[in-house]
């Protein structure tokens, strides 16, 4: 563990993403000269059934009555206050030193282009103040929304401030359940948006015909050969050519689309895997050829980056492009989005805004979420 520095506050960021494969959970200090000091991480796992509902919840499925949304809501901020002590148990750090919680909640449905638009990301926050005795700041994305933005995503605020300072065009990829871009031009204005699937659809489809549940190091996806016509058939989707801001969940990229498309066909899983993993590079790298040609670097970030094969094809696709973790940039991609959401914590706090419009299309900047008193 990094040393504590005690002239600084502690933040600590909750975070569990499209693939509900575990809750992260990051200590953090914010040094007033900027950067972001790493103290301790920790992955928290869901319990079996809340995953599978919440799975279920993300993909459109929907519950039989409001007592069982309440229980999943209080479940849900149950288990973020159970890994955020978790978290502060394994570093040691008392839970009177951190100022506050920033909590990302679980996000069962995005619908941004609905009339009305809006988001839902479950876990009640005042069970995490109430089980932690630490001041939670949560519901992030409602207010960017209610601004006319798309609530997502909101990790471009935090990637300029961490990684914005360079001579280079350079973009942040963050490869979790659903993958998305920062991009930051020399001198321009920063943007961001959702690509498409990422490790939710290769999980699941890993999860259905391996047992597993994901493709350890892409060796599934390395086994099997990329069919180009249905990769093709993917890519016609039309959300793919909608302009930025978008955003997208499990709701629109899940299992049942993708085997939409595998009607009359026969293919081996594992050629099936491979093309999911196409799409992904493909998708990314034309969003990236499009909207920030001149890319000279990709830091990557998510559970992705520990997919070799995955790295492998999108440097393929990016030829001329240094495609790295920010593991080399001093921002452990494991827990980026967790380090964020403490930020954001810290933001709220001191009355600062958290969205960027021209990321998201909000009319303005937004002092985003609610606080939830110790």
């Amino acid at each position: 563990m990094t040393a504590i520095d005690p002239a600084l506050p502690l933040y600590l960021g909750l975070m569990s993403g499209t693939s509900a494969d575990g809750i992260d959970a990051a200590l953090v200090q914010f040094p007033a000269e900027g950067g972001c000091r790493f103290l301790h991480g920790h992955t928290h796992p869901w319990e079996p059934g809340l995953r599978a509902e919440l799975i279920a919840l993300g993909e459109g499925g929907s519950v039989d009555s409001l007592d069982t949304l309440g229980r999943i809501d209080a479940q849900i901020g149950l288990t973020f206050a159970a890994a955020a002590n978790a978290l502060l148990e394994a570093s040691g750090v008392e839970r009177v030193q951190v100022r506050a919680i920033g909590s990302h909640g679980q996000t069962v449905r995005h619908r941004p282009l609905a009339s009305p638009a809006f988001t839902l990301q479950l876990g009640d926050a005042n069970r995490i103040a109430e089980g932690t005795g630490i001041t939670t700041v949560a519901d992030f994305r409602r207010r960017d929304v209610a601004a006319g933005g798309q609530g997502a995503p909101l990790m471009p605020a935090f990637h300029l401030a961490m990684l914005g300072h360079s001579d280079e065009d350079r973009a942040i990829l963050n490869l979790g359940g659903i993958a998305n871009l920062t991009l930051i031009p020399r001198g321009g204005t920063p943007r961001g948006f959702d690509t498409g699937p990422a490790n939710a659809l290769m999980d699941a489809w890993c999860q259905r015909y391996r047992g597993v549940p994901f493709d350890a190091d892409g060796a599934f996806a390395a086994s099997g050969q990329v069919d180009e016509a249905l990769l093709a058939q993917w890519l016609a989707e039309p959300w793919f050519a909608l302009p930025p801001p978008k955003s997208t969940g499990r709701e629109q990229f899940h299992l049942t689309w993708a085997e939409a498309a595998l009607a009359g066909r026969t293919l081996a899983a594992a050629d099936v895997q491979a093309t999911l993993l196409e799409l992904t590079a493909a998708t990314v790298a034309g969003a990236l050829l499009a909207h920030l040609p001149d890319t000279r670097r990709v830091l990557v970030c998510g559970g992705g980056v520990r997919n070799p094969q995955l790295l492998q094809r999108l440097s393929a696709r990016l030829p001329g492009v240094v495609v790295e973790s920010s593991a080399v940039h001093g921002l452990d991609p494991d827990y980026m989005e967790a380090m964020g959401f403490a930020w954001l914590a810290q933001r709220t706090l001191d009355g600062l805004a958290g969205n960027l419009p021209s990321v998201t299309g909000a009319e303005g900047p937004r002092i985003l979420g609610a606080i939830h008193p110790a």
